[in-house]
C-alpha cells in the first residue's frame, strides 16, 4: 500500500495542474505542479532533423512543419529539458491569441504558450475594441463626409458607432442575418435575405430593393450601378430612377453563376464576380453581358480585388492568384501565391512610401501582410476567430471585422494610400 502511495505520489508531483494552466486553480498547496513539464526526450520521436524558422512562415512545404507547430519548436530548440525556454521559443511562434490575456487574467506571463499581442510587425498599432456583436461581421462602412461607423453582423443588427468616442450609438434590429454591407456616397446598402436594403444617411430616408433570391452575401457600385450577387447565382443590377416610389431601378439580372455568388469586384470597366461554384466571371458593365469565365481554382472563390491593371483572386484552395491582362483581351495567371490555409478575403493598400501592401485574411485567424510583388510578409495581425472582412478609414485607420463579432480599430503610424482600381 505504501509502494503504490509513494507512486502515485510521485507521478502527481510531476504532472502539471490543468486549472493552474487556466488561471483558476485556488489551491494553496496544490498537489500537482505549477510549472510547464517538458515532454520526455524519448516521446517526440522526431529524429535529429534540422527545422530552420528562417523559412517564411508560410511556405507550403509538404515537409515542413506548419508554423507555430510544437513539433517545429522542438526540431529548432535542441533543449527538451528546459520548460521556461521551450514555453517562451513556443509563444514567439504560436499564432493563437491567449484567450486569458484577452480578457486581462492570464497568469502565466512570459511563459505563456500563446500570444499576448494582436500583431506582429512595425509601421502599425490597434486603437481599440468595439465588442458588441454577438456573430460574424459581415460589412463595415464609414460614408465620406460623415463621423459615423456602420457595422452589419449576422446577429441581424447593424452598428453605428460614433467615430469620437467609440460608443454604439445606435443599433438597428433588422430581425435577419445581414450578410453584407457596403456604402456609396449618402447612400448605406444592406444585404439581407431576398433583399437589399438602402438608407440614405441625409434625407433619413429607406427603400427595399426586392428581387435577389436567398441571401445576399457581395455587394459592389461601378458606372452608376449597384450590384448584389444573390444565394441562387445571380447578381441583380440596379440604376437610379426618377420613380416617385423609389430611385431605384432593376435594370438587368447577370445570370451564368450555378451556386452563390460570395464576392464582386469592379475595375478596368468590368464586373468581376467569383461563386461557390469556383469559377470567376467578367462581365462588360456597358452591356451586362458576360465575356469570359476562369476556372483556374478549384474550390469557392471568396474574394476580389482590382488593383492598377491586375485582378488577385483568393480561395478556399489556400491560393491566391494574379490575373493579367495578356492577349485580346484574355486574363491568364501570371503568379500563385499557396498559403498553408484556406484564404477568406483580401484587401489591398500602398504605405506612404508608396509600396502596395496585400492584407491576406486566412483560416488561422490572422491576417498576412505581404509587399508586392515579392510576396515578402511585412507583418501579421490577429484575432478571436477568422477575420471575415478589412476596411479602410480616414487619416490612416482600418478595421478588421471578425467571426465573433469583433471590430477592431487599427492605425497606420504613417497615413497609407489607397489601392487604386
Amino acid at each position: 500500500m505504501d509502494t503504490k502511495f509513494a507512486r502515485r505520489t510521485e507521478r502527481i508531483g510531476r504532472t502539471t495542474c490543468s486549472y493552474w494552466r487556466a488561471g483558476k486553480c485556488n489551491r494553496n498547496p496544490c498537489r500537482f505542479v505549477h510549472i510547464e513539464t517538458p515532454s520526455p526526450p524519448a516521446a517526440c520521436g522526431y529524429g535529429n532533423t534540422a527545422y530552420s524558422y528562417g523559412k517564411k512562415p508560410h511556405s507550403s512545404s509538404e515537409n515542413t512543419p506548419k508554423y507555430g507547430s510544437k513539433k517545429a519548436l522542438l526540431r529548432d530548440n535542441g533543449d527538451r529539458g528546459d520548460a521556461t525556454r521551450v514555453a517562451k521559443a513556443f509563444k514567439k511562434s504560436s499564432p493563437r491569441i491567449c484567450k486569458y490575456w484577452i480578457n486581462n487574467n492570464c497568469v502565466h506571463g512570459e511563459q505563456c504558450l500563446y500570444l499576448h499581442s494582436w500583431f506582429r510587425g512595425d509601421g502599425f498599432s490597434t486603437v481599440t475594441k468595439l465588442q458588441e456583436h454577438k456573430k460574424v461581421i459581415t460589412g463595415i462602412a464609414l460614408p465620406v463626409g460623415s463621423d459615423k461607423l456602420y457595422s452589419g453582423s449576422t446577429d441581424g443588427t447593424v452598428r453605428i458607432w460614433d467615430c469620437h468616442t467609440g460608443q454604439c450609438a445606435k443599433v438597428i434590429n433588422l430581425g435577419a442575418e445581414v450578410t453584407s454591407l457596403i456604402s456609396e456616397g449618402s447612400w448605406i446598402f444592406v444585404g439581407l435575405q431576398n433583399a437589399v436594403k438602402a438608407w440614405n444617411i441625409q434625407t433619413m430616408s429607406e427603400f427595399t430593393l426586392d428581387g435577389p433570391k436567398g441571401r445576399v452575401r457581395a455587394m459592389t457600385v461601378g458606372n452608376n450601378t449597384l450590384f448584389a450577387g444573390a444565394e441562387d447565382g445571380v447578381i441583380f443590377a440596379w440604376r437610379g430612377s426618377s420613380k416617385a416610389n423609389s430611385p431605384f431601378e432593376l435594370v438587368a439580372s447577370l445570370t451564368g453563376h450555378t451556386k452563390a455568388v460570395v464576392c464582386l469586384a469592379v475595375g478596368c470597366k468590368m464586373l468581376y464576380s467569383g461563386s461557390m461554384d469556383q469559377s470567376i466571371k467578367v462581365w462588360d458593365m456597358d452591356t451586362l453581358q458576360c465575356t469570359m469565365t476562369l476556372n483556374d481554382h478549384t474550390d469557392v472563390v471568396t474574394s476580389l480585388i482590382c488593383w492598377d491593371q491586375y485582378l488577385l483572386s483568393s480561395s478556399s484552395d489556400r491560393t491566391i492568384k494574379v490575373w493579367a491582362c495578356i492577349e485580346a483581351g484574355s486574363l491568364e495567371v501570371i503568379y500563385t501565391h499557396t498559403e498553408e490555409n484556406g484564404v477568406v478575403s483580401l484587401f489591398g493598400m500602398s504605405d506612404a512610401e508608396g509600396k502596395p501592401i496585400l492584407f491576406s485574411s486566412c483560416r488561422d485567424n490572422s491576417v498576412h501582410m505581404y509587399e508586392l510583388p515579392s510576396f515578402s510578409e511585412r507583418g501579421r495581425l490577429f484575432a478571436n476567430k477568422d477575420v471575415a472582412l478589412i476596411e479602410l478609414g480616414p487619416g490612416g485607420l482600418f478595421f478588421t471585422g471578425d467571426e465573433s463579432g469583433l471590430l477592431m480599430v487599427w492605425k497606420w503610424l504613417e497615413v497609407p494610400k489607397v489601392a487604386s482600381s
